[in-house]
């Protein structure tokens, strides 16, 4: 049996590449039809990995249908409401049964409304916090079960957003800020629940990102517009391919390569 030192030291000496790729790998990643989550279910395939997309769009952007062709993996499409128990499962259910196993999921799926506080409803509010944590719950619950089915152990990413760290004052969006509270705060939790399953679970707290859903709202909100370009750092808004190295490397072996340590 090889040593403790042995085992370690020939994880630290296998190349980087080698542990970031994807390959022979499946990830489901929700909420990928567009925006931020079909950036991800890129990443996943620039690895090597094949991706499941569930999305409650009819059909995703046309970016998705060149997953295959490009990067010469499999990619499945599933519309799906991730706050419906039924349509989750099955969804899932059907990913388990194309691809024959689940490696990672990445919950992106997630709305936000601009509401001031004392004016929001009740339906946008509960709605929120549906896609947004309930959606993200069962969608890891169902990853990890079938991860702990594999044996094989995996990784979870949960988006969660910089309103679970700080408050935007230009906008009013306390329900999406208590809702990406939660993520973050399950994400803790799943970490220690998880870890001895050799399940991972990290969470990523991104600001404003250029999307085409942006877009439209810094047409509508020039005042929000320049927020976003002047107050970060960098002077710049964020855009999707800042999101994608972070993703990749927690939901690949670079942040975690396997081990057996010797008893």
């Amino acid at each position: 049996m090889a040593s403790h030192k042995q085992i370690v030291d020939d994880a630290y000496k296998t190349p980087l590449q080698s542990h970031l790729s994807y390959k022979d790998k499946t990830a489901v990643v929700t909420g990928g039809a567009r925006g931020i989550g079909l950036a991800l279910a890129r990443q996943v395939a620039e690895l090597g990995g094949n991706v499941a997309v569930l999305d409650y769009l009819p059909q995703p952007d046309d970016e998705f249908h060149e997953l295959e062709k490009v990067f010469g993996i499999k990619a499945r499409y599933y519309r799906t409401d991730v706050t419906e128990k039924e349509s989750l499962e099955n969804s899932v259910a059907q990913v388990v049964e194309e691809f024959g196993r689940i490696d990672g999921c990445v919950a992106a799926a997630g709305i936000v409304y601009d509401a001031p506080f004392l004016e929001d409803t009740w339906e946008s509010v509960t709605r929120a916090q549906m896609v947004n944590v309930v959606g993200t719950y069962f969608s890891a619950q169902l990853a990890a079960r079938q991860m702990e089915t594999q044996g094989t152990g995996g990784s979870i990413v949960l988006i969660a957003s910089i309103c679970a760290h700080q408050t935007l004052p230009t906008q009013h969006v306390s329900a999406y800020s208590a809702s990406k509270g939660a993520v973050k705060a399950l994400g803790h939790a799943l970490a220690v629940e998880l870890g001895p399953k050799n399940i991972r679970v990290n969470t990523i707290s991104p600001g404003y990102i250029y999307t085409a859903m942006i877009e439209g709202v810094m047409e509508q909100f020039p005042s929000l517009a320049a927020l976003m370009k002047e107050d970060p750092p960098l002077g710049r808004i964020g855009n999707r391919a800042d999101i994608k190295g972070a993703v990749a490397y927690y939901l690949s072996d670079a942040s975690s390569p396997p081990t057996t340590l010797a008893k």
